[in-house]
């Protein structure tokens, strides 16, 4: 039965999320008339977000309130700005209510996780069985998107109908916000929080970059966030404007793959060793990113469709195993602060430079016509290459599966 009410919790938790976020790029372009920049502003709300959680989370949550209450109180506040989206008609409304719509919305990811782990006797074998239906819930947001109601489609944009999006993330917002009263209580454990802001941001675990090795992957790791921030900026306008038919549809291929290449990669770590797995993930962004400049929507979708199957290789066999790396390197001492300083830097720094980037791109290669597609894509491209070439020239470490002894 808790099984169950987490599943849900974690289900509507990232359908709100999908069913916005990979949209939002032809939604401003197409409804708001917005420029390459002001997406880039829009999607890096999200960057934002994942700065300031750490202090919500860390400062107030995890002292003074149950984890299952403030989430519903996020969610709630959260319906009210969905809602207020879905009304504004510019962007320099539409910005302000983004951004604090993430702001209280980053939070709520680690609470789904604290919430879950709390009513876990093995987090471990437990937790992959509920957090598989948060992914579920991204997918089933994308199909609704284009295959049940079709606002996706080319007639569908040019109507204004994506703006509905936010309607329908606004009820669902509120509905989780409800559902979490309901929620197993999660009260603030002895000692939770107390470690201050410095444990919550990861500065305690500074001390890990004095360790070359672990420095190069941690700059690395910053870098191949501005191929990332392409993807998500751009791959939902790139397909629709291109005229590829159900684009968020097909864009939840990504997550289907995430799911099988997770189930993967501790074989992969354990074959071949951490330095590879990190260097296929870096490969992968290239590929992907290559296929996307040479695909199109005739004869070239069966390579579109490769590009956007590759994002399982792409995010969990440098980010997953990313954690996991960072994970060994710190040890006991310096697990909790390790991560959180590695998600604020990725997360954080790192996509709060790539969104910029691309939207500096995409502006760059905009046309009368709409976009030099091929131009925008070959940069990520040639980027992630760089970045890869670097970190196999400079990364030493082992090229066994991490443990907290190697590097």
């Amino acid at each position: 039965m808790i099984r169950a009410r987490l599943s849900i919790m974690m289900f509507l938790e990232f359908f709100i999320w999908g069913g916005w976020f990979v949209t939002l790029g032809t939604f401003l372009a197409h409804n708001l008339s917005a420029s390459g920049g002001q997406i880039g502003m829009a999607f890096s709300t999200q960057s934002w977000g994942a700065i300031i959680a750490p202090f919500i989370i860390g400062l107030i949550a995890d002292r003074y309130f149950r984890a299952e209450r403030i989430l519903a109180v996020l969610h709630l506040a959260g319906a009210a700005l969905m809602y207020a989206l879905y009304q504004a008609e510019s962007f320099t409304a539409f910005y302000p209510l983004v951004l604090a719509y993430m702001i209280l919305y980053m939070p709520t990811l680690a609470l789904v996780n604290s919430v879950s782990f709390r009513q876990m006797a093995d987090p471990s074998r437990e937790f992959a069985r509920i957090r598989v239906w948060g992914t579920i819930g991204w997918i089933v947001a994308g199909l609704t998107i284009s295959y049940l109601l079709a606002w996706d489609s080319a007639t569908a944009i040019a109507a204004g109908t994506l703006r509905n999006t936010f309607l329908m993330c606004a009820i669902a917002s509120l509905i989780l916000g409800l559902y979490s009263f309901t929620l197993p209580a999660t009260p603030p454990k002895a000692g939770d929080g107390q470690g201050g802001i410095r444990e919550w941001l990861g500065l305690d675990a500074l001390t890990l970059l004095k360790d070359r090795n672990y420095a190069i992957f941690f700059v690395a790791s910053i870098l191949i966030c501005i191929p990332l921030a392409f993807y998500y900026q751009n791959a939902n306008p790139f397909l629709a404007e291109i005229g590829v038919a159900n684009p968020t549809g097909k864009m939840t291929l990504g997550q289907i793959s995430e799911v099988l290449f997770m189930l993967l990669l501790p074989l992969f770590i354990h074959r071949f060793g951490i330095k590879i797995t990190l260097l296929v993930g870096m490969l992968a962004w290239a590929v992907r990113y290559a296929l996307f400049a040479f695909g199109d929507a005739g004869s070239g979708v069966g390579l579109l469709l490769l590009g956007i199957a590759l994002h399982g290789v792409c995010y969990d066999f440098f980010f997953v195993s990313g954690q996991i790396y960072t994970d060994a390197r710190a040890g006991e001492r310096f697990k909790s602060s390790a991560q959180g300083m590695i998600t604020l830097a990725t997360y954080g720094v790192g996509m709060l430079i790539g969104f910029w980037v691309a939207g500096m791109i995409t502006d760059y290669y905009t046309t009368a016509e709409g976009h030099d597609w091929a131009s925008i894509w070959q940069f990520p491209a040639i980027f992630a290459l760089v970045v890869l070439a670097l970190f196999a020239l400079s990364f030493r470490g082992q090229t066994q599966r991490p443990s907290a002894q190697d590097a």
